[in-house]
């Protein structure tokens, strides 16, 4: 994108704003992860430094990028982790991504998996022995990831055309 995608706007709200605020309607701790603790190693600088830093035993991940994930997604994603005891990961096609759960003694794995270079979600998932979920039919708005000018053009689109509502 070339600048920082969490200061985007959509409406009145960045799109760290808007994922925020939907976490927020869970009534659970929100944590922001700003900075990596190891630099240059993808997604797993974020998730390495909230597992290093966070006293509870499950964290569930988001993405600044996903502006229309919805509380009921991120409510799956909770109570699965918390029945399952294990890693969950949303899958869209043969690949998993965001929003995902991790128990914080994964934190070993993780830091091994930075060690060996392997930066991405899909080894992680892997190594884990995640439980994939699958996206509801219908969710294709929610799984919308802004990752350039012209995701970012089409979720203004979106937006817009929702009236400001969130999905």
């Amino acid at each position: 994108m070339g600048r920082d995608k969490a200061r985007l706007r959509l409406g009145r709200r960045t799109l760290l704003g808007h994922v925020r605020a939907t976490a927020q309607q869970l009534g659970v701790s929100v944590r922001i992860i700003r900075r990596d603790l190891i630099p240059r190693c993808g997604p797993l600088g974020g998730v390495y430094a909230a597992l290093k830093t966070t006293r509870a035993p499950r964290v569930i991940f988001l993405s600044c990028d996903m502006p229309f994930i919805s509380a009921t997604t991120i409510r799956r994603v909770a109570a699965e982790s918390a029945t399952h005891k294990r890693a969950i990961f949303f899958q869209s096609g043969r690949a998993v991504g965001f929003p995902f759960g991790l128990c914080r003694d994964s934190l070993a794995t993780v830091k091994a998996q930075i060690r060996r270079r392997e930066f991405s979600l899909q080894a992680l998932a892997r190594v884990l022995f995640a439980k994939r979920l699958r996206w509801p039919r219908g969710s294709a708005s929610e799984r919308l990831n802004v990752n350039t000018p012209e995701e970012y053009e089409r979720a203004r689109r979106h937006w817009s055309s929702t009236r400001g509502t969130k999905l």
